[in-house]
């Protein structure tokens, strides 16, 4: 049996974009330009963005605070519907990659509390099968209120798409604008770094910034303690020394508070003391997952404080200004449909469906990718000829590290509109960025290229406004009238289409091979 493909573990409608106001300290660069523009200011005329394949130009919108108002904290959101936190201790069976620290955050209890009701002798061992027990959780008091962000400053969304990282940092002169390091045998600048955990997770680069300034002082301050250097998020772990598994580590539980929210799946926060605090239900998507992240952290008097007035909000209004000038809403529009999309190999060549709805990247995002495998009699990771192919019309933006980005309305901005990720593409053939593809023109061979992956396949997700769309909800990602559906559990799916229904399986079999 094969073994079951790469499970990250790090992971045409009009476009709204909102104004970069003048409290930016830098501006940014356009695709086509090597220099900055200048900056916008209300009053003026509204920028227009270049032209790019066949889309039109896309203006400005206003900010949603008019010039000169005050600041003020905004409303609550309606309340959210919340799940109902358990009142009976459950039962969990362990998965392949579970640990249980993973099992204490899923279910919103302690690590203590679930060590002693399992009386595990050695809780870093695991058998795959073996039943936990998981006892009610204690919660406290109720988390604030407080919203720090709106959701379009989470996500690497249409305010972040003339958002000059470099610029920004040399002009703060801290220790970020000079730091280099190695990743995966490149080096890379701290702008690059922090570029590259932006585009990767779909994260908003300001939000990132904000919080590693809170927690390290990383962009203003020179002089760091060497915890700073090799934790700059603060995450004590040494499987993430270094600003971009830092980064990823921040980005990636950034993602899993904003997706919770989204699905209805965050009744409390599990602090990283132990304790479990109840979530407010009047914050929004954004402002979950700044909590969620700082969570993990803090005990409840220092997170509290970081995701208060007086934390990163502070830190993000000194660098940026006031976040919900920023603001795009809704980032998904009632009536969005997701445009034509076909299978993504060549006809009358039957691949296996390897993987339901799982992250789009990492295992913090939403269930936004499908698997599919190329036909082969091998195991693992092999070299293959079969083709991987566009699923519609677009532009190719990226080509690096595996991944292929899509631009389904041509605009050359990832942040806006549907994109398309294509992950672990060999770079022996792969298309160039700048390509203009017609659905079904290739686009290169599936491998085990970038991220980590046990076997040769294509992952494939979509984004829209820069959020990970999920592939089990509202918008199920539809390809040659395949229609998917999730089962409840990561990986584990089906597509359905006239009657007839394949299966995800890890392996290769006549039950999950699917052809267009």
């Amino acid at each position: 049996m094969s073994p079951r493909p790469a499970r990250f573990r790090l992971g045409a409608l009009p476009l709204v974009f909102v104004v970069l106001l003048g409290a930016l300290l830098a501006c940014a660069r356009t695709a086509q330009s090597d220099e900055p523009p200048a900056l916008w200011m209300p009053g003026q005329n509204a920028p227009q963005l270049q032209e790019s394949g066949q889309a039109t130009r896309t203006p400005f919108m206003p900010p949603t605070r008019l010039p000169g108002a005050p600041i003020l904290t905004p409303t609550p959101d309606e309340p959210h519907s919340l799940p109902a936190m358990r009142t009976e201790p459950d039962q969990y069976f362990v998965q392949p990659g579970d640990t249980l620290g993973i099992i204490a955050q899923r279910f919103g209890v302690s690590l203590e509390d679930l060590v002693k009701a399992n009386e595990l002798i050695n809780p870093n061992l695991l058998d795959v099968g073996q039943m936990i027990i998981v006892p009610v959780p204690t919660p406290q008091g109720l988390g604030p209120g407080f919203k720090i962000i709106p959701d379009s400053e989470l996500v690497y969304g249409p305010a972040s798409a003339l958002f000059n990282i470099e610029a920004f940092i040399k002009s703060q002169g801290g220790y970020l604008a000079g730091y280099r390091e190695e990743v995966e045998g490149k080096q890379l600048t701290g702008d690059q770094i922090v570029q590259r955990v932006a585009m990767e997770y779909s994260v908003n680069p300001r939000i990132l910034l904000a919080a590693l300034q809170y927690q390290s002082g990383w962009l203003t301050k020179t002089d760091l303690s060497q915890g700073k250097i090799d934790f700059a998020m603060g995450m004590r772990d040494e499987w993430r020394k270094g600003l971009y598994r830092q980064l990823s580590w921040a980005a990636n539980n950034l993602n899993r508070g904003y997706y919770l929210w989204r699905a209805n799946a965050a009744a409390t926060w599990l602090l990283g003391d132990g304790s479990v605090v109840p979530v407010a239900s009047t914050i929004n998507a954004g402002t979950a997952g700044v909590q969620h992240m700082f969570a993990a952290l803090y005990g409840r008097a220092d997170w509290e404080q970081a995701v208060g007035e007086n934390g990163v909000f502070s830190v993000y209004n000194t660098f940026f200004g006031y976040p919900f000038d920023y603001a795009i809403e809704p980032l998904l529009s009632p009536g969005l449909r997701q445009p034509p999309m076909q299978l993504t190999f060549e006809p009358e060549v039957a691949w296996a469906f390897t993987g339901g709805p799982h992250g789009g990247w990492g295992d913090g995002s939403a269930w936004a990718a499908l698997d599919f495998a190329p036909p082969s009699d091998l195991l693992g990771c092999i070299v293959s000829n079969d083709w991987v192919t566009a699923v519609a019309d677009g532009l190719i933006l990226r080509a690096e590290n595996g991944a292929v980005i899509q631009d389904l309305d041509g605009d050359g901005y990832e942040q806006t509109g549907w994109v398309v990720l294509y992950m672990h593409v060999e770079r022996r053939e792969r298309v160039s960025p700048g390509t203009f593809l017609k659905a079904g023109e290739r686009i290169g061979h599936p491998s085990c290229e970038g991220g980590i992956s046990s076997g040769t396949h294509v992952h494939l997700a979509r984004r829209y406004n820069g959020e990970w769309i999920p592939a089990d909800q509202n918008l199920p990602f539809v390809l040659d009238g395949w229609v998917s559906r999730g089962a409840g559990l990561e990986y584990d799916g089906y597509l359905q289409k006239d009657g007839y229904e394949v299966e995800a399986y890890e392996g290769r079999s006549a039950e999950n091979a699917i052809r267009r």
